[in-house]
Protein backbone atom coordinates (compact mmCIF):
# COMPACT_ATOMS: atom_id res chain seq x y z
CA UNK A 1 0.00 0.00 0.00
CA UNK A 2 2.78 2.45 0.95
CA UNK A 3 4.67 1.59 -2.22
CA UNK A 4 1.54 2.28 -4.31
CA UNK A 5 0.98 5.64 -2.61
CA UNK A 6 4.63 6.55 -3.13
CA UNK A 7 4.38 5.76 -6.87
CA UNK A 8 1.12 7.70 -7.15
CA UNK A 9 2.60 10.72 -5.31
CA UNK A 10 5.73 10.64 -7.46
CA UNK A 11 3.66 10.49 -10.66
CA UNK A 12 1.54 13.41 -9.45
CA UNK A 13 4.66 15.51 -8.75
CA UNK A 14 6.02 14.75 -12.23
CA UNK A 15 2.71 15.70 -13.88
CA UNK A 16 2.37 18.91 -11.88
CA UNK A 17 5.95 20.03 -12.49
CA UNK A 18 5.61 19.22 -16.20
CA UNK A 19 2.49 21.38 -16.42
CA UNK A 20 4.24 24.24 -14.67
CA UNK A 21 7.08 24.21 -17.15
CA UNK A 22 4.94 24.17 -20.26
CA UNK A 23 2.37 26.68 -19.09
CA UNK A 24 4.81 29.45 -18.34
CA UNK A 25 7.71 29.19 -20.80
CA UNK A 26 9.39 32.07 -18.95
CA UNK A 27 6.42 34.23 -19.81
CA UNK A 28 5.18 36.41 -16.98
CA UNK A 29 1.88 37.13 -18.70
CA UNK A 30 0.83 33.50 -18.99
CA UNK A 31 -0.59 33.71 -15.47
CA UNK A 32 -3.38 35.93 -16.70
CA UNK A 33 -6.71 34.23 -17.36
CA UNK A 34 -7.57 32.90 -20.81
CA UNK A 35 -4.01 33.04 -22.17
CA UNK A 36 -2.63 30.03 -24.01
CA UNK A 37 0.97 28.93 -23.51
CA UNK A 38 2.17 30.76 -26.62
CA UNK A 39 0.22 33.89 -25.88
CA UNK A 40 1.99 37.05 -24.94
CA UNK A 41 5.46 35.52 -25.26
CA UNK A 42 7.20 38.45 -26.87
CA UNK A 43 10.72 37.19 -26.20
CA UNK A 44 11.40 37.52 -29.94
CA UNK A 45 10.07 41.07 -30.13
CA UNK A 46 12.14 43.24 -32.45
CA UNK A 47 13.19 45.95 -29.97
CA UNK A 48 16.30 46.87 -31.89
CA UNK A 49 14.03 47.94 -34.75
CA UNK A 50 11.74 50.06 -32.58
CA UNK A 51 11.83 53.73 -33.44
CA UNK A 52 9.86 56.67 -32.21
CA UNK A 53 8.11 56.79 -35.60
CA UNK A 54 4.42 56.02 -35.47
CA UNK A 55 2.14 54.76 -38.23
CA UNK A 56 0.65 57.29 -40.60
CA UNK A 57 -2.68 58.63 -39.39
CA UNK A 58 -2.07 57.92 -35.70
CA UNK A 59 -3.27 60.88 -33.62
CA UNK A 60 -1.75 62.05 -30.36
CA UNK A 61 -4.13 61.85 -27.39
CA UNK A 62 -5.09 65.41 -26.39
CA UNK A 63 -5.53 64.66 -22.68
CA UNK A 64 -3.92 61.31 -21.77
CA UNK A 65 -3.93 59.88 -18.27
CA UNK A 66 -0.12 59.69 -18.51
CA UNK A 67 1.70 62.49 -20.30
CA UNK A 68 4.99 62.34 -22.22
CA UNK A 69 7.80 62.28 -19.66
CA UNK A 70 5.68 60.79 -16.84
CA UNK A 71 7.32 58.04 -14.80
CA UNK A 72 5.17 54.90 -14.43
CA UNK A 73 5.41 51.24 -13.43
CA UNK A 74 4.37 48.52 -15.88
CA UNK A 75 1.78 46.23 -14.27
CA UNK A 76 1.54 43.64 -17.08
CA UNK A 77 4.28 41.50 -18.56
CA UNK A 78 4.06 41.24 -22.33
CA UNK A 79 7.56 39.79 -22.17
CA UNK A 80 10.09 38.70 -19.53
CA UNK A 81 11.38 41.59 -17.43
CA UNK A 82 8.52 43.91 -18.28
CA UNK A 83 6.13 43.45 -15.34
CA UNK A 84 7.15 45.70 -12.46
CA UNK A 85 9.66 47.68 -14.54
CA UNK A 86 9.90 51.44 -14.20
CA UNK A 87 9.08 53.19 -17.46
CA UNK A 88 8.91 56.63 -19.03
CA UNK A 89 6.06 57.66 -21.31
CA UNK A 90 7.39 58.54 -24.78
CA UNK A 91 4.06 59.01 -26.57
CA UNK A 92 0.31 58.77 -26.00
CA UNK A 93 -2.09 58.11 -28.88
CA UNK A 94 -5.83 57.79 -29.40
CA UNK A 95 -6.72 54.73 -31.48
CA UNK A 96 -8.35 51.31 -31.59
CA UNK A 97 -6.21 48.63 -30.02
CA UNK A 98 -6.42 44.87 -30.55
CA UNK A 99 -5.26 41.59 -29.12
CA UNK A 100 -4.88 39.23 -32.09
CA UNK A 101 -4.09 35.59 -32.83
CA UNK A 102 -2.10 34.71 -35.93
CA UNK A 103 0.20 32.16 -37.50
CA UNK A 104 3.63 33.56 -38.44
CA UNK A 105 4.15 33.95 -42.19
CA UNK A 106 7.06 31.51 -42.05
CA UNK A 107 4.92 28.89 -40.31
CA UNK A 108 5.41 27.53 -36.85
CA UNK A 109 3.21 27.64 -33.80
CA UNK A 110 0.29 30.05 -33.80
CA UNK A 111 0.62 33.11 -31.59
CA UNK A 112 -2.47 33.71 -29.49
CA UNK A 113 -3.67 36.85 -27.77
CA UNK A 114 -0.77 39.02 -28.97
CA UNK A 115 -1.02 42.43 -27.33
CA UNK A 116 -1.08 45.00 -28.90
CA UNK A 117 -1.70 45.89 -32.50
CA UNK A 118 -3.34 49.21 -33.30
CA UNK A 119 -5.78 50.17 -36.06
CA UNK A 120 -3.03 51.82 -38.11
CA UNK A 121 -1.02 48.55 -38.09
CA UNK A 122 -3.69 46.62 -39.99
CA UNK A 123 -3.63 46.34 -43.79
CA UNK A 124 -6.37 48.36 -45.47
CA UNK A 125 -7.92 49.11 -42.08
CA UNK A 126 -11.25 50.84 -42.07
CA UNK A 127 -12.09 53.41 -39.42
CA UNK A 128 -14.51 51.29 -37.40
CA UNK A 129 -13.54 49.13 -34.43
CA UNK A 130 -13.17 45.50 -35.49
CA UNK A 131 -15.12 43.08 -33.29
CA UNK A 132 -13.78 39.79 -31.89
CA UNK A 133 -13.65 37.19 -34.64
CA UNK A 134 -12.92 39.71 -37.40
CA UNK A 135 -10.27 38.60 -39.90
CA UNK A 136 -7.49 41.14 -40.52
CA UNK A 137 -4.00 41.22 -42.06
CA UNK A 138 -1.13 42.57 -39.96
CA UNK A 139 0.99 45.37 -41.41
CA UNK A 140 3.56 45.57 -38.63
CA UNK A 141 6.70 43.70 -37.65
CA UNK A 142 6.75 43.79 -33.85
CA UNK A 143 7.89 40.16 -34.04
CA UNK A 144 9.54 38.05 -36.75
CA UNK A 145 7.15 36.79 -39.45
CA UNK A 146 4.30 38.99 -38.23
CA UNK A 147 4.04 41.41 -41.16
CA UNK A 148 1.56 40.13 -43.72
CA UNK A 149 0.14 37.44 -41.44
CA UNK A 150 -3.59 36.77 -41.44
CA UNK A 151 -4.95 37.33 -37.95
CA UNK A 152 -8.15 37.03 -35.96
CA UNK A 153 -9.19 39.80 -33.57
CA UNK A 154 -9.48 38.43 -30.03
CA UNK A 155 -10.41 41.73 -28.37
CA UNK A 156 -10.69 45.32 -29.51
CA UNK A 157 -11.33 48.65 -27.86
CA UNK A 158 -10.94 52.35 -28.48
CA UNK A 159 -8.46 53.71 -25.94
CA UNK A 160 -5.17 55.47 -25.39
CA UNK A 161 -2.04 53.51 -26.22
CA UNK A 162 1.38 54.45 -24.96
CA UNK A 163 4.89 54.13 -26.31
CA UNK A 164 7.36 53.66 -23.44
CA UNK A 165 11.03 53.37 -22.57
CA UNK A 166 11.93 50.94 -19.80
CA UNK A 167 14.73 48.85 -18.34
CA UNK A 168 13.81 45.17 -17.91
CA UNK A 169 13.66 43.92 -14.32
CA UNK A 170 15.72 40.93 -15.52
CA UNK A 171 18.62 43.21 -16.46
CA UNK A 172 19.98 43.90 -19.88
CA UNK A 173 19.82 46.87 -22.17
CA UNK A 174 17.10 49.50 -21.78
CA UNK A 175 14.19 49.10 -24.20
CA UNK A 176 13.39 52.21 -26.20
CA UNK A 177 10.09 53.05 -27.91
CA UNK A 178 8.24 49.88 -26.91
CA UNK A 179 4.94 49.77 -28.78
CA UNK A 180 2.31 49.42 -27.20
CA UNK A 181 0.87 49.39 -23.68
CA UNK A 182 -2.54 50.55 -22.53
CA UNK A 183 -3.34 52.75 -19.54
CA UNK A 184 -4.68 49.82 -17.51
CA UNK A 185 -1.24 48.18 -17.82
CA UNK A 186 0.44 51.12 -16.10
CA UNK A 187 0.36 52.79 -12.71
CA UNK A 188 1.81 56.08 -11.54
CA UNK A 189 5.21 55.80 -9.93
Amino acid sequence: MKKGLFILATALVVVISGCGNTANNGNEASNTPNNAASSMNHSEMEHENMTSEVPEGLKEEANPEYKVGDQVVITEGHMPGMKGAAATIVGAYDTNVYAVSYTPTTGGDPVTNHKWVIQQELEDAEDQLYVPGSEVVLDVDHMPSMKGAAATVDTGEQTTVYMIDYTPTTGGEPVRNHKWVTGDELKAK
